[in-house]
């Protein structure tokens, strides 16, 4: 699989790339947090990348947010990505945070009734350095 070429993220601290109807930029909180935002369209032509582009950076930090507040049109493919995404974070104790927008969370409501992914209404406040979560949320297992 080919990604497209990273540039500089317009707001400055990371990197953006465009993957054919999205762009995915990333924004470095702290040297454990980062921050990845999606514009555009998620379906089965980008969502791979997506995975790709979000796990490469997952693999260095503790605490990820993926910010798709900015997604017009969420196909079942961009839900595959999240579960992906929730997999991946699980098994590498990384904690994260998917927060949607509309069209994300009309598909969140067929695709995971019990929510299962770790959703929140707003990007949190991202966490310090010195062991405070900064918000983020966490799984905990449910009791019963």
């Amino acid at each position: 699989m080919i990604l497209p070429v990273p540039r500089p993220s317009p707001g400055g601290g990371g990197e953006a790339v465009t993957c054919h109807a999205a762009e995915f930029a990333t924004q470095w909180v702290s040297p454990s947090a980062v921050v990845i935002s999606v514009h555009g369209e998620l379906d089965a032509a980008n969502s791979p990348q997506l995975v790709d582009y979000a796990l490469r950076h997952a693999a260095r930090v503790k605490y990820v947010v993926l910010d798709l507040t900015g997604v017009e049109f969420f196909g079942i493919a961009g839900f595959s990505a999240a579960h992906t995404m929730n997999v991946h974070c699980a098994r590498e104790q990384v904690s994260w945070t998917l927060v949607p927008s509309a069209a994300v969370l009309r598909l969140l409501r067929i695709c995971d009734p019990d929510s299962a992914l770790p959703v929140a209404d707003r990007v949190p406040r991202p966490p310090s350095d010195n062991g405070d979560s900064g918000g983020l949320l966490e799984l905990v297992p449910e009791a019963g």
